[in-house]
C-alpha cells in the first residue's frame, strides 16, 4: 500500500502552485471511475459538481482568500450525512424514494464553509450496524492490504477508509457508535479519531444510537484528524503542540481487551509499547476489570438495538424485506428491551463511567489494540452467519469500550512495513479530545 498524502502536504502543494484544486479533484474522480478499481463499491454517490466546487476554491485562492487549510481539498463523507436536495440512504435500499433532506447536516455545512470539496458519499454497512463493513446491496470495498484474497475493510465506515487509501479523497468523515471510525482505520492502516460524543453536532446525521453515536475523521495522520476535528467541532483550526513522551503516563489494561489477540496484533502491540517506553513514556499495567462488565450489560442488545428499533420499527413493518437480514436481526433485538430495562441500563452505564474514571484519572491515556485481529477474508463471513456474528463481536469489542464510557479515542497504525495493518488505540478521558490528539502526535512520531 502506498501511503496517502496528508492534508498538510496537499495544502502546501496548493499554496506553492504545484497543483490546483481542480487537478486534485479530477485525479480523485478518475480513481473513482477506474474500471479496475474499488470506486463502484466505495461510493454510493459521486458529486458531478465536485470540479465546480474545486474551481470556485481555485478562484478564491487566486484572490488570496483561503478559508482554511482544507480549502480545495477533496473530502468524502459517509452515507449517513444529509446533503440538501437528496435522500440519505445509509447504505440501504429501504430509504430509496424517501423525501430528500431540506438542508445539509451541520458537519457538512462546516466542511463546506472551510472550503472542502465534497467529492461523494461513501458506502457503509447498512444503517451502520456492524463493524465488518459488508453490504449486500452496494457491494463491499476490498481492503487495500491483500486485496487479491478479498479482505474486509472494517466497518461500518467501510467505503470511507478505502476512499482515502485509494486516493479517491484526501480524508473522510465517518461515524462511530461502537468503533465504526477506528475499526476501518486500523484495518486499512490509517488514523481514526472518535471524539467525545457531544463534541461534534449530529444534526442531520441519520442515527443508529442517539446515546452512543459520534462523528469523526479517518485520515493519513494525526495532524489531519486534529484539523478535521477542529472544523467539525466548530473551533479554530490551531496547530496542537505535541506532548513530550517522557512527560506521559499510560495505562495498559491486561484484562478483556487482550483476550484472543492474533499473533500479528499481539506482536505489533508489544512493539508499540516498547517504542513508547524507549522514548521515555511510563507504561503501567492495570487490570481495569470494569471492562469485563460490558458483555453482561450489552447482552440484550444495548442502546444500539433499543434505539435503532425505535427509529426503524415503522420502516420494518412497511419494507422489512429490503433490509440486510443480518442488520435486521440485530435491530429486532431491540424490540424486546423494555423502557424499564433501558432506564436501568442508563443508570448502570453512569455508574460504570464513574467507577472507570476513578481508575484511569491518574493516567494520560489508556493503550490497547484497536482490533484484536487483522482483517479477515470476506468470503467466509459472507458464507456463514455464525462466522459473521462471532467475528463482528470480536472486532467491535475493544473499540466499543470508549463509546460506552463516553470517551475520546484515537487509532494509530503500529504494524511494521509489509505486515498486515494493525491499530494502536489511545483512549482518553471524557472531553479531553484536544489533549488526546496532542498526545497522539508524539505517539505517532515514536511509532513511525
Amino acid at each position: 500500500m502506498n501511503a496517502p498524502q496528508p492534508i498538510a502536504g496537499v495544502a502546501a502543494d496548493l499554496r506553492a502552485g504545484k497543483t490546483s484544486s481542480v487537478e486534485l479533484t479530477q485525479a480523485a474522480l478518475a480513481r473513482i471511475a477506474a474500471p479496475v478499481g474499488e470506486g463502484p463499491r466505495v461510493f454510493t454517490r459521486v458529486y458531478a459538481n465536485a470540479v465546480d466546487q474545486a474551481a470556485e476554491q481555485d478562484r478564491h485562492r487566486a484572490r488570496g482568500v483561503i478559508a482554511s487549510p482544507l480549502a480545495g481539498v477533496p473530502i468524502s463523507i459517509k452515507d449517513l450525512f444529509d446533503v440538501a436536495g437528496e435522500t440519505t440512504l445509509a447504505g440501504s435500499k429501504v430509504l430509496v424514494g424517501q423525501p430528500p433532506a431540506g438542508r445539509d447536516a451541520e458537519v457538512v455545512a462546516r466542511l463546506k464553509r472551510a472550503g472542502a470539496v465534497i467529492i461523494g458519499k461513501t458506502n457503509m454497512t447498512e444503517f451502520a450496524f456492524s463493524g465488518l463493513g459488508l453490504n449486500p446491496h452496494y457491494g463491499t470495498p476490498r481492503n487495500p492490504w491483500d486485496r487479491e484474497r478479498g479482505r474486509i475493510p472494517g466497518g461500518s465506515s467501510s467505503g470511507a477508509a478505502v476512499s482515502v487509501t485509494d486516493g479517491m479523497a484526501v480524508a473522510t468523515i465517518g461515524t462511530d457508535t461502537g468503533g465504526s471510525v477506528r475499526i476501518p482505520a486500523a484495518l486499512c492502516g490509517l488514523v481514526g479519531f472518535k471524539p467525545t460524543a457531544a463534541r461534534v453536532p449530529r444534526t442531520g446525521v441519520l442515527p443508529l444510537s442517539l446515546t452512543l453515536d459520534s462523528v469523526g475523521p479517518i485520515a493519513p495522520s494525526v495532524a489531519c484528524c486534529a484539523l478535521l476535528d477542529a472544523v467539525l467541532a466548530g473551533e479554530k483550526a490551531d496547530e496542537l503542540p505535541p506532548v513530550p513522551l517522557a512527560a506521559l503516563r499510560f495505562a495498559a489494561p491486561q484484562r478483556y481487551v487482550l483476550d484472543g489477540l492474533d499473533t500479528h496484533v499481539a506482536a505489533a502491540f508489544e512493539r508499540a509499547k516498547s517504542r513508547l517506553a524507549a522514548a521515555g513514556a511510563q507504561i503501567v499495567e492495570i487490570a481495569f476489570g470494569e471492562t469485563e462488565e460490558l458483555p453482561e450489560l450489552n447482552a440484550k442488545g444495548s442502546f444500539s438495538a433499543a434505539e435503532a428499533w425505535a427509529w426503524h420499527k415503522d420502516f420494518i413493518e412497511a419494507r422489512g424485506e429490503l433490509y440486510d437480514p443480518r442488520v435486521l436481526t440485530r435491530i429486532l433485538r431491540g424490540k424486546d428491551i423494555s423502557a424499564e430495562e433501558l432506564a436501568t441500563l442508563h443508570q448502570r452505564r453512569a455508574d460504570l463511567i464513574r467507577r472507570a474514571q476513578r481508575v484511569t484519572a491518574q493516567f494520560d491515556a489508556l493503550l490497547m489494540p484497536t482490533v484484536p485481529i487483522v482483517a479477515p477474508e470476506l468470503g467466509p463471513l459472507v458464507a456463514s452467519d455464525d462466522a459473521y456474528y462471532r467475528t463482528n463481536l470480536l472486532v467491535l469489542r475493544n473499540t466499543a469500550v470508549a463509546n460506552f464510557l463516553d470517551r475520546c479515542a484515537l487509532s494509530l497504525p503500529c504494524s511494521e512495513p509489509g505486515q498486515p495493518p494493525v491499530g494502536l488505540m489511545l483512549m482518553g478521558e471524557h472531553g479531553a479530545d484536544r489533549r488526546l490528539l496532542s498526545i497522539g502526535f508524539s505517539v505517532e512520531k515514536a511509532l513511525a
